[in-house]
């Protein structure tokens, strides 16, 4: 085997800022640790001189796809910053100055773009965490703590061992904290998936209570979002999962992003278990699912082992103890068969 990619530090994005040119472009995830992130290398970028246009990816898109690359390919831009998107080998843009800040297990390293990665850090900081390092290296970054403290609660269980973990809880509390981060998740799960009003909800605000005080009329467009998440959330949880060996599915169809929600839930009650929560309604001719286990199975591994020949960039990204993707209904039906499971898992084309 080979010797593991490098990375670069959170200390070198200031430098790398100055090579950009103007009107940048920012990307990022749609969900608490992605928009953290994107805020809070907004307001670095923009300290900087450099301030950017931001594209949020959402429901059904990947930053790395060739139609992404596709809607890049004719914009006027000064660099690259993508964050929380995963890192592979090439760039949605490869002509400009780039910049990617990730804490997923990466695909791939590309060559010419300053790539601030966790991966080899224990614990793994989140990519807000990195964000708000990255922020530190231009200048007093103390403003946007709450941000990073945001994003860790949202993507980890345990946010426990960071030292900027334990001042954001010092400084804002961890309840608001935490009320915070599941109103702003919720937008991305609806059935549109447009979390705008997340990014700007955070952009606005000056500390947790502010998200939750209602004194923008974001946090009424969220607290919708997340009632909306609750009903569909209610519904997938009547479902009973089917098991094979040491592998269960539970199998529904909601417009709504509660696949990881179900598998999460399911993965407390089926500890021995590989969980897998596959939505069949998220988007037409598709089936997005998400697998969790509470064992020290290697999820990454074990969907690498039994990849559909079909299966693209969507498929079994993430983390080692949570990962997931989307296929196709005939790459899905392939899946199943290869796991065991009868016809009772697979879909017809376009079908919930």
């Amino acid at each position: 085997m080979g010797e593991e990619p490098r990375f670069d530090r959170p200390e070198a994005f200031a430098e790398r800022l100055r090579t950009f040119g103007p009107e940048p472009l920012l990307i990022c995830h749609n969900d608490a640790d992605g928009l953290s992130a994107g805020v809070i290398l907004k307001a670095a970028m923009t300290r900087a001189g450099r301030p950017p246009s931001v594209r949020i990816v959402g429901k059904g898109e990947n930053a790395y796809s060739d139609a992404f690359r596709q809607e890049l390919a004719g914009l006027q831009i000064g660099g690259l910053v993508i964050a929380d998107l995963g890192t592979a080998a090439r760039l949605p843009r490869e002509d400009v100055p780039a910049i990617v800040v990730d804490h997923h297990v990466p695909t791939g390293r590309p060559v010419n773009a300053l790539t601030i990665s966790g991966i080899a850090d224990d614990p793994v900081p989140t990519s807000s965490l990195l964000a708000y390092r990255c922020a530190q290296s231009v200048g007093d970054a103390g403003d946007l703590l709450w941000l990073a403290a945001i994003g860790l609660i949202g993507d980890l269980a345990d946010e426990a061992g960071f030292h900027e973990m334990a001042e954001a809880r010092a400084r804002y509390g961890i309840t608001a904290l935490r009320k915070a981060t599941s109103l702003v998740n919720a937008p991305r799960r609806t059935a549109s998936g447009d979390a705008s009003a997340a990014f700007d909800l955070l952009e606005k605000a000056d500390g947790p209570k502010a998200v939750l005080s209602g004194a923008y009329p974001e946090t009424g467009s969220l607290l919708a979002a997340k009632a909306e998440v609750a009903v569909a959330l209610d519904e997938a949880r009547k479902v009973a999962p089917k098991v094979v060996g040491d592998v269960a599915i539970i199998r529904f169809s909601s417009p709504c992003q509660i696949h990881p929600l179900v598998a999460q839930a399911w993965r407390g009650r089926l500890k021995d278990r590989l969980v897998i929560a596959a939505n069949t309604g998220y988007r037409e001719g598709w089936v997005h699912f998400a697998a969790r286990t509470a064992t020290d199975r290697d999820i990454l591994r074990f969907l690498a082992e039994v990849r559909p020949a079909g299966a693209d960039e969507q498929y079994g990204n993430g983390h080692r103890a949570a990962s997931g993707g989307a296929l196709r209904a005939k790459d899905w039906n392939e899946f199943v068969h290869a796991l065991g499971f009868g016809p009772e898992m697979t879909v017809p084309a376009g079908a919930p």
